[in-house]
C-alpha cells in the first residue's frame, strides 16, 4: 500500500496492489497513484509530500517505510534550454566540496542548513554541484526543503591517475595517488550506489559520470591534440603512447547505461575539460546533457556544429562575459561557479589553506567577488559598494581627508548614484553591459557612503551604505538562534569589532578569547582567513575583516550557556543560549 500525504499530514492519494505469492519467491512491481491540484516542487516554493509505503502478509504489516517526495517535472532542450515545470530558467549553480573550514569533513547538519541558505540569499544561487562525489545525505535533503536544484557527480578519476599537485596548485612535480587502481572493481557499483541512494530527492535533476576525465593529456590523448586551440593546460600535444582518448567514449557509454537502467526520468552528464579532444570520440553522445569546463569559447561553436546537444557550464570561473554567455543564449542551460564557498586544499604558497576560489569564506558570508556575482545572478534589486583593499572591493570607508578614492559599485539596477552623508558625489551612471560595474572617483570625506540603485527613471529601488568607522572599541556578537533543542544542534555566533558608536571596525584584526559555560563545547573560532595557518579548533582567534564565527554544540544536559568573547582593551561581548533537550537525547 502506498499513501501519499500534504504538509497537513491530509491523504491526498492511495494505492494497494498485491505483490506476490509467498510460493513465488522475489517480485517486483510499479504502482501508481493520482494526485488532484498537485502543490509543484520549485526553487521558490520546494513543497514536499510524504510517501507512506507498507507491504502487509497475511493481514500483518511486514515492512515500511517513509520517503518525502517532490512532485516536479524537468527538461532540458538543445535550442531552449532548461525547464522546471514547464518554465524556462538559468541554471545559476555554484560547484561544493563536502568540508566546512575549520570544522573539516564532519559537518554538522545546522551548519549545511546555513552554508546552503546563504548561498540562496547573498548570492541567489540555484542550483548546487556536488563536485566531484556524492556527499552526506543531509544535504540532499536540505537542499529538498531550501529549493536547490542538485548535480550528483560520481567521480573525479577513471581507469587512469590524473596529477595531483604536492607542491600548490599546477606547481612541481606531480604525484599519481589516486582511485583509479580501484577503478574496474568499484566504478559500476560507486554509479548505481549514488543514483539508487539519491533518485527520490526532487533537488536532483542531473546525474554526472565524472569530472574532467578528458583533461587533454592527463592522462589521455588524441591527435587532435596537434595544432587545437584548448583553454586550459594541454601538457604539450598528441602523445602516442598516452592512453588512447577513444577508450572515454566506451566508459562512458557503458556508465550512463547503469544510471538509465536505474533511473531514466533524470538526464546523464559528464564535466568535459578537453571538449575539443572529446569530440572526437564517443563521450558527448554517450551522455544526455554535455558539460563544458572553462570552455565558453565554444559554445556557439559547439551548438552550430552539433544542435542536437544539449550544452550547459558544468563548471565556469567568475567574469561577467561568462555570465552573458549563459544570460543571452536561450541554448546553453545555466552554468556551476567553481565555487560557492571556499575549501581546504588546492593551496597555492604557503601560507595558504585553500585556493580562495570561494564566493562565500569558509564563514559562508559573501567575499567581494561573491557580492559580483550577486549582481547578475539577483532577481530584486540589488547594489553593493566597496573599495580596493588588499586586491578586492570590501564595504571600507576608512581613508585620509582630500585622497581620492576609486569607488566600485556591483549592482543589476540600469543605474546608480553616488550620496556622501546625503548629498550626491557620484553622478547618475549607466550599468556597463562590457563589465558589470560602475565606477566614480572622488575625494575622501568622512561619512556615510551610500550606492543608490535607480530604475530607468531614476526612482531608488536598491541601497547599500558604507561607514567610516573610528578605532575599535568593543566586541558585537549576534546568534543564530538562542535556543538549542537538539544534541547535534550548532548555534553560529558572529562576533564583530565596533567602535564607541555602534560601528562596524572592517580593518580590524583584534585577538579574541572565546569562554563558554554551561552544558555546551565551543567546536571551534573561523576567520575565512585563508592565510591564517594559527590553530582555529582552541579557543583563541584573530578576526579577519573585522569578523570572527563561533560554533557553538550541546554536550548533553539542559540548562543556560554563557559565550563570553573579550579582547585586550577591547568591552566584552556575551550571549546566553538555552539547552533545551529531549529526556534520553543523546
Amino acid at each position: 500500500t502506498a499513501t501519499l500525504y500534504d504538509r497537513g499530514h491530509n491523504k491526498v492519494g492511495q494505492t494497494k496492489r498485491k505483490l506476490a505469492d509467498a510460493s513465488q519467491g522475489k517480485s517486483k512491481l510499479s504502482m501508481s497513484l493520482n494526485v488532484k491540484n498537485p502543490q509543484r516542487w520549485s526553487v521558490d516554493s520546494p513543497y514536499l509530500y510524504t510517501l507512506e509505503t507498507t507491504i502487509t502478509v497475511d493481514g500483518k504489516q511486514a515492512d515500511a517505510s517513509t520517503t518525502r517526495v517532490g512532485l516536479r517535472t524537468i527538461a532540458f532542450d538543445p535550442n531552449t534550454g532548461f525547464t522546471l515545470n514547464g518554465k524556462s530558467m538559468k541554471l545559476k549553480g555554484v560547484c561544493l566540496h563536502h568540508d566546512a573550514g575549520v570544522l573539516g569533513a564532519v559537518v554538522p547538519r545546522d551548519v549545511w542548513q546555513r552554508r546552503l541558505t546563504n548561498l540562496k540569499k547573498y548570492l541567489g544561487a540555484n542550483a548546487i554541484r556536488m563536485s566531484h562525489n556524492p556527499q552526506a545525505p543531509m544535504v540532499y535533503d536540505l537542499c529538498d526543503e531550501i529549493g536547490l536544484l542538485v548535480m550528483d557527480e560520481a567521480s573525479d578519476e577513471w581507469e587512469f591517475p590524473k596529477r595531483k599537485w604536492l607542491d600548490g596548485w599546477n606547481v612541481g612535480t606531480p604525484g599519481f595517488q589516486g582511485t583509479y587502481d580501484f577503478f574496474e572493481e568499484w566504478i559500476d557499483r560507486d554509479v548505481a550506489d549514488m543514483v539508487l541512494r539519491d533518485r527520490n530527492h526532487p533537488s536532483v535533476i542531473m546525474w554526472s559520470i565524472g569530472n574532467e576525465v578528458d583533461y587533454p593529456n592527463d592522462p589521455y590523448s588524441h591527435p587532435v591534440l596537434n595544432g587545437s586551440k584548448i583553454n586550459q593546460p594541454m601538457f604539450g600535444g598528441y602523445k602516442p603512447d598516452a592512453p588512447d582518448a577513444m577508450r572515454i567514449g566506451k566508459i562512458a557509454k557503458r556508465l550512463s547505461a547503469i544510471v538509465r537502467s536505474i533511473d531514466s526520468s533524470r538526464p546523464v552528464t559528464g564535466a568535459l575539460a578537453g571538449v575539443v579532444m572529446s569530440n572526437e570520440t564517443e563521450y558527448p553522445e554517450a551522455v544526455d546533457v554535455v558539460g563544458y569546463n572553462y570552455t565558453e569559447d565554444r559554445y556557439a561553436i559547439d551548438h552550430q556544429k552539433y544542435p542536437e546537444r544539449i550544452i550547459y557550464g558544468s563548471e565556469n570561473s567568475l567574469s561577467f562575459g561568462n555570465w552573458k554567455a549563459v544570460r543571452d543564449n536561450d541554448y546553453i542551460s545555466g552554468q556551476f561557479i567553481w565555487t560557492g564557498i571556499d575549501y581546504l586544499g588546492e593551496s597555492r604558497a604557503w601560507p595558504s589553506r585553500g585556493l580562495g576560489s570561494g564566493m562565500l569564506d569558509y564563514m559562508a558570508l559573501p567575499k567581494p567577488k561573491g557580492n559580483f556575482l550577486a549582481s547578475m545572478w539577483q532577481e530584486t534589486p540589488f547594489a553593493y559598494i566597496g573599495t580596493d583593499v588588499g586586491g578586492a572591493v570590501w564595504d571600507v570607508w576608512n581613508y585620509s581627508e582630500g585622497e581620492v578614492v576609486t569607488v566600485t559599485c556591483y549592482t543589476n539596477c540600469p543605474q546608480a548614484r553616488l550620496m556622501l552623508n546625503g548629498k550626491q558625489v557620484g553622478e547618475m551612471a549607466e550599468r556597463n553591459d562590457e563589465t558589470g560595474v560602475i565606477k566614480w572617483s572622488i575625494p575622501y570625506s568622512a561619512g556615510r557612503l551610500a550606492v543608490e540603485g535607480c530604475d530607468k527613471q531614476g526612482n531608488k529601488i536598491a541601497e547599500y551604505a558604507i561607514q567610516t568607522s573610528g578605532l575599535p572599541y568593543a566586541l558585537r556578537v549576534t546568534a543564530d538562534k538562542q535556543k538549542l533543542t537538539d544534541a547535534e544542534s550548532v548555534a553560529h555566533l558572529l562576533l564583530e569589532v565596533v567602535d564607541e558608536n555602534g560601528v562596524a571596525v572592517k580593518l580590524a584584526d583584534n585577538n579574541i578569547t572565546c569562554s563558554v559555560e554551561g552544558p555546551a563545547r565551543l567546536l571551534g573560532l573561523e576567520n575565512g582567513d585563508l592565510t591564517d595557518m594559527s590553530e582555529h579548533r582552541d579557543n583563541r582567534q584573530r578576526v579577519y575583516m573585522g569578523k570572527l564565527l563561533a560554533y557553538v554544540q550541546p554536550t548533553g544536559g539542559n540548562g543556560e550557556v554563557k559565550v563570553r568573547f573579550s579582547s585586550p582593551l577591547l568591552q566584552d561581548a556575551e550571549v546566553t543560549l538555552t539547552v533545551d533537550l529531549p529526556q534520553n537525547s543523546h
